[in-house]
């Protein structure tokens, strides 16, 4: 690996809190982007203040901010303030999760930097958009989930629909700015010019529908999808199934899959009504019941697993996450990285997924601290010794005490 970082040479901006912001920045960062994370004192990122907890520190902001130098500064002291225009200055990206118009009343809109730095790509996050009748609500990643149409499709028909454990709005809105950045650094080449990107977790979870608004707009507007707990009774089999000592998903939607799985389980199975997609969609629980029949009959789940692989039907079991982490395919691949942070120590948090032939996107440092590289920063600005050291004293720099 000979290549330079796709991003080497370009410097970010990272004005964001929690999760969506700072999943895109850290996906830039480790595409080679000199990443920096502005922080207020004195808490910075309410990220530092989700668990999981270790001496102190936030495994939730170690892992959404790794690769990234930060400065924690007074906005309401105009010498910040001046710093913090000279910093978007100096940058080809800004990125923001605030509020729609927050951040132009303080005159860190796009348009006010944009004049002074016309090639800058300000990505603004947020619940619902910078236009729309809701673009004034605040909102989170589960609000988004909710009010898109997907939780309504999850969990039993009678209950209340389950959370999605994982933060699929967030991280998805933070692929899509990876994209977006990424598309619009590549215009400025041609153009010269930096453009906003306005991102809403609203649209992200609407844009995710593969399925249903399709139907329900093909169908004239009939067919509303409802909850089906575990099975998918459009693609029959797609879903999860429970053997002796644990739980499996069996995806055998497609005629050639079915018709193996159809082999294995026997019998029943064989019927000649369970041919075709269409045949086994109108028969569904009668399809579900007999393989669910056959997994609870097998010795164990890893059975199961094995007879499923050996006639080459897609399954899997439902891994915890003490699994996961022993997966010898996620160490394989590098999903898992070390650290070595100088509060905690050795740590290990998950990697980002991106491969490239010729260079290596490996984490360069951990997150930064509370304020660690106020100095450094402010020293590439123009800053001098004595400026940096009155900032300090005067409360326009804040660091947490380990930082120094």
């Amino acid at each position: 690996m000979t290549q330079d970082l796709p991003l080497d040479g370009i410097r970010v901006i990272d004005f964001t809190h929690f999760l969506a912001g700072p999943h895109l920045s850290r996906s830039l960062a480790a595409m080679g982007a000199d990443v920096i994370k502005v922080e207020r004192p004195k808490g910075g990122d309410a990220g530092r203040y989700h668990p999981y907890f270790k001496d102190g520190q936030s495994g939730y902001y170690l892992q959404q901010n790794m690769g990234k130098r930060g400065i924690c500064l007074n906005l309401k002291d105009p010498r910040g303030m001046d710093l913090m225009k000279r910093l978007a200055k100096s940058a080809d990206v800004f990125v923001e999760n605030f509020r729609p118009g927050a951040l132009a009343k303080l005159g860190l809109g796009y348009e006010a930097l944009s004049r002074e730095n016309p090639g800058l790509v300000y990505c603004s996050i947020s619940a619902f958009g910078h236009t729309g009748p809701k673009s004034d609500k605040p909102g989170f990643g589960l609000i988004a989930e909710a009010i898109s149409g997907a939780m309504a499709q999850l969990g039993e028909p009678d209950q209340a629909p389950p959370l999605m454990r994982m933060p699929i709005a967030d991280m998805y809105t933070g692929m899509h700015g990876v994209a977006a950045v990424n598309a619009a650094l590549l215009g400025r080449v041609k153009s010269g010019r930096g453009q906003h990107i306005d991102l809403a977790l609203y649209d992200c979870m609407v844009s995710m529908h593969d399925y249903a608004v399709q139907q329900y707009f093909l169908s004239g507007g009939t067919v509303v999808p409802k909850k089906h707990g575990s099975r998918q009774p459009e693609s029959t089999v797609y879903g999860a199934f429970r053997a002796k000592d644990g739980d499996l998903v069996i995806a055998a939607q497609v005629d050639d899959a079915w018709a193996r799985l159809a082999g294995l389980i026997g019998g029943a199975a064989l019927n000649d009504r369970f041919l075709t997609p269409a045949g086994r969609n109108d028969n569904h629980a009668e399809v579900y019941a007999l393989v669910e029949d056959w997994t609870g009959q097998q010795d164990s789940l890893a059975h199961c697993i094995a007879q499923l692989d050996a006639a080459e039907v897609p399954a899997a079991p439902v891994q915890t996450v003490d699994q996961i982490v022993r997966d010898p395919q996620i160490l394989a691949r590098g999903m898992l990285i070390e650290q070595d942070h100088p509060v905690l120590g050795k740590v290990t948090l998950p990697n980002l997924p991106f491969r490239f032939s010729g260079c290596d996107t490996t984490p360069r440092c951990v997150a930064p601290l509370l304020g660690q590289h106020n100095a450094e920063i402010a020293a590439e600005l123009g800053y001098d010794a004595a400026e940096i050291a009155a900032f300090k004293d005067d409360g326009v720099f804040y660091a947490e005490e380990a930082a120094g």
